[in-house]
């Protein structure tokens, strides 16, 4: 058929379908998922520079599975330096910095030499810093021997010395040592060495290498490119920390909140279930203060009382459950968190909130009990207990369940069951599938209970970054838009990558150490969180359209239509909307497309797909004809 005349047929179409009005959905349809696998937390949004900076990384952190750390120990990424000197060193625990933090390091020096000797450090794949910017340094000495101490700290790269600093110590107890580091010139994989100028045995523990350039400036704050991409995503909210990550390998590996605030040097760090350490630098304050820095709503998510069902796979346990005994006191734990985020800064965990600089609440509306969970008796039975002591304190705190890991099956249903009969206000679903499953799921939430728990797409994903999937994805998108009403949050999953340490693919943003690379998927996400609305509009496009929605946002009236085209084949779509009285009729148009369905993004180089602006006339009736292998976005603004 000629294209114009099948637009022309389209246009008068359009003019017989029913224009429905509008109904509420979610405000906070699309936000993010953070947890740390792919190094998304150390090495990556905690911008700390130095990797393994308390010595307390641990073989045992890595005890499973196929090892990518072979060599993992309590001195991985430090190594002597020693030119024209004799040394050693050792791991201790005989008084340290804090029990929380055991381990330190001890080295003695015999002999100097001219250059003094000492120890290195090579971060995560190298340390990058930038001319002229300011890092604090800082560390914690004790003087076993040696009245004083020439104490020189130098970051190199090749050889070249970029920065060179020598203070004095003389402390005989623990000491903090800082000062500011000002690179002289650019680094992308320089070394931080500290070195001792006269034979000397000295105690150090928290090395520490840290931009002052964060996000928003915040002391212990985040990698400032890596808070910026994510926040440029207008996410309405936050789940964290996890994920797997959680509820944990084991239940001595479940994440304990607790651990992760107060001052760094007293936070203990503990390995993960994605095979590394992890310091809790970035701990439950940081993501909180994240949360309130970009106005998305925080979602903490606790375990259900059991460990994952992927529990300690080289011994084979599976889902471990907290003995009943011990169950008052994790859920004490639980309430405990609740009071931290919004009890007064006169409380005991307010307080504790007040000291870290917050005396204000962060007023937390939610919270996720369990995590794609294997639904067995004792998980039902810890889950009831959970909740229904949250709902007896905090009778306005919802509370987040679980529909296990999989889109259906008796863990899915057994999930619903649970939500069903008891305290739950939503369901947390999870499901990573190929992009047919996508193409062919777009109606999924039509037919759910509207009258039941909403649901949280927690983590979803199709496999692969390529533009075919990414609009696979927004089409699906667009049926949450339409389900809005029952779909109440939704995220993509994994957030963060860290390229040559990745656990888990595909994710949203990939990075190193110096650049950040969003996907095609990452634009999706972008589009949809920057023109979300909270009210959708019915009867726009014709009945059978599954691939398009249209919402309105009550902050300023706009009308916005997402549509898509999964084909490599110009497609025309008919719009007929509501009275554009008081409209500018001359939209903002954002088109995302490729020259292939096979297009991608590069992990390592600028990407060659990104939203392209322009205009585009409307009227209440128009055809708009969507370019091939293409996401457009149409927003008629309120004059």
């Amino acid at each position: 058929m000629n294209f114009r005349l099948l637009i022309s047929s389209l246009a008068l179409a359009s003019v017989s379908t029913t224009f429905a009005g509008t109904r509420d959905i979610s405000p906070n349809l699309f936000g993010v998922f953070f947890e740390d696998l792919n190094y998304a937390a150390d090495g990556g949004l905690y911008p700390e520079l130095v990797q393994n900076r308390s010595f307390e990384y641990s073989p045992s952190d890595v005890n499973w599975g196929n090892n990518p750390h072979n060599n993992w120990y309590y001195f991985t990424s430090w190594a002597m330096e020693r030119k024209d000197g004799i040394c050693t060193i050792s791991l201790e625990s005989a008084s340290p910095l804090h029990k929380n933090n055991p381990h330190y390091l001890r080295f003695k020096g015999l002999t100097a030499g001219p250059e003094g000797v000492g120890i290195r450090n090579d971060g995560f794949d190298g340390i990058p810093v930038n001319k002229g910017e300011k890092y604090d340094f800082s560390v914690w000495t004790r003087l076993v021997k040696s009245p004083s101490l020439p104490m020189r700290v130098t970051l190199s790269e090749k050889g070249n010395i970029i920065s060179d600093t020598t203070v004095t110590i003389s402390n005989k107890d623990w000491c903090k040592h800082s000062f500011v580091i000002i690179p002289k010139a650019d680094a992308d994989s320089a070394s931080l060495m500290i070195r001792f100028m006269k034979p000397a045995t000295v105690d150090v523990d928290m090395v520490s290498l840290f931009p002052q350039n964060t996000f928003k400036g915040r002391k212990n704050g985040l990698r400032k490119d890596l808070a910026e991409i994510i926040a440029a995503l207008k996410p309405k909210f936050v789940r964290f920390p996890g994920g797997c990550l959680t509820h944990g390998d084991g239940l001595d590996n479940i994440y304990d909140w607790k651990r992760t605030i107060g001052p760094v040097e007293q936070r203990r760090g503990d390995k993960n279930i994605w095979n590394y350490a992890q310091t809790f630098g970035l701990g439950y304050f940081e993501y909180l203060q994240f949360c309130e820095d970009i106005d998305a709503k925080a979602i903490p998510v606790v375990a259900a009382g059991v460990s994952c069902q992927n529990s300690a796979r080289k011994r084979g346990t599976g889902q471990e459950a907290i003995p009943m005994e011990e169950m008052d006191k994790y859920i004490q734990d639980i309430l405990d968190l609740i009071e931290y985020c919004n009890g007064p800064a006169t409380s005991e965990w307010g307080s504790k909130r007040a000291e870290a600089g917050h005396p204000a609440s962060f007023n937390l509306e939610y919270i996720g009990i369990g995590n794609e969970d294997h639904i067995t008796p004792a998980f039902e039975e810890r889950y009831r207990m959970i909740t229904d002591a949250v709902h007896a304190k905090y009778p306005d705190i919802k509370i987040i369940g679980t529909s296990g890991p999989l889109d259906s099956g008796e863990d899915f249903d057994a999930g619903w069951q649970i939500a069903r009969t008891s305290n739950t206000d939503i369901v947390d679903e999870h499901f990573y599938k190929g992009e047919e499953w996508f193409r062919n799921n777009l109606n999924r939430y039509d037919k759910y209970d509207r009258k039941g728990p909403k649901v949280y797409l927690g983590e979803y994903a199709s496999w692969g970054s390529k533009l075919s999937n990414a609009l696979a994805e927004a089409a699906f998108m667009t049926g949450l838009e339409r389900n809005g009403d029952v779909v109440e949050f939704a995220s993509y999953a994994p957030l963060l990558g860290r390229i040559g340490h990745c656990q888990w693919n595909p994710d949203l943003i990939y990075f190193d150490g110096r650049n950040v690379y969003p996907t095609v998927n990452y634009y999706v996400q972008q589009l949809f969180g920057t023109n979300s609305g909270d009210k959708i509009i019915d009867g726009v496009f014709a009945n059978d359209v599954n691939y398009a929605s249209c919402v309105k946002d009550s902050n300023t009236d706009d009308i916005i239509l997402k549509m898509v085209n999964l084909t490599n084949e110009p497609k025309p779509i008919a719009a007929r909307l509501p009275s554009l009285k008081g409209y500018d009729t001359q939209a903002a148009l954002t088109v995302l497309k490729g020259e292939s369905l096979d297009d991608t993004n590069g992990q390592g180089t600028p990407g060659k797909i990104s939203p392209e602006n322009s205009g585009l006339k409307v009227s209440r009736n128009f055809v708009y004809p969507m370019p091939p292998r293409s996401l457009s976005v149409v927003r008629i603004k309120k004059q």
